[in-house]
């Protein structure tokens, strides 16, 4: 029979061990919100803790700063309960989505640049699809009146709106400010809703085509 072994951190002394394992998650993040790249050594240093102690709960640079971003496990960004208006529920989707990227732009910026170099250790996933599920969640109730592959096409094209990939590009190159950026994004993900459904909307605002397919 194969034995599976187990993580260093839930062997014996685990409430100390996991003490040690968020001291470096919250010191390489704090190095990322700063615009470094931290290494495991980096990290360990900045937390006061020894490299070989810090190999024991990150193998890789990677590993480690997939653990440092600021991850969301919400599958959900809407308050509740949720409006049923796919419109108003984009809306705050996409505000709450704009308030994570001006609160954790550095840190982002870092995770994607990281993200699109080479794969030097094993595979860590640096994108864990959030964005996506939150656009799904948003536009759930749209799912009974689309075709699927519709319906997922229109998810994906909103999602590739609202991110730090078209908010840097904004930014850095379009000359925007950050403020300015994210009601771009915002606005472009409004406008793909609405141009999808109904492209002559007028006095209904929120009006959705009922024959499109």
């Amino acid at each position: 029979m194969l034995l599976m072994s187990r993580p260093y951190v839930l062997t014996g002394r685990t409430t100390q061990k996991s003490r040690t394992r968020q001291a470096l998650v919250e010191a390489a993040g704090a190095l990322m919100a700063q615009g470094t790249t931290p290494t495991v050594e980096q990290a360990a240093a900045a937390a006061g803790i020894s490299r070989p102690t810090a190999y024991r709960y990150f193998s890789s640079q990677r590993e480690l700063l997939s653990a440092a971003h600021p991850e969301l496990s919400m599958t959900s960004l809407l308050p509740e309960p949720a409006p049923a208006d796919p419109f108003e529920r984009l809306e705050l989707t996409s505000e709450a989505i704009a308030d994570l990227i001006l609160r954790h732009e550095l840190a982002l910026r870092v995770r994607w640049r990281i993200s699109l170099e080479p794969e030097g250790y094993a595979p860590v996933p640096l994108r864990s699809g959030q964005r996506i599920l939150w656009i799904d969640d948003a536009l759930a109730p749209l799912k009974k009146r689309l075709p699927r592959k519709r319906y997922r096409k229109l998810v994906l094209a909103i999602a590739a709106t609202l991110g730090i990939e078209p908010f840097v590009w904004l930014v850095d190159v379009a000359g925007l400010d950050r403020d300015e950026a994210v009601q771009l994004l915002r606005w472009s993900a409004r406008e793909l809703l609405r141009a999808f459904f109904c492209p002559e909307r007028d006095s209904n605002p929120h009006g959705l085509a009922a024959t499109d397919t």
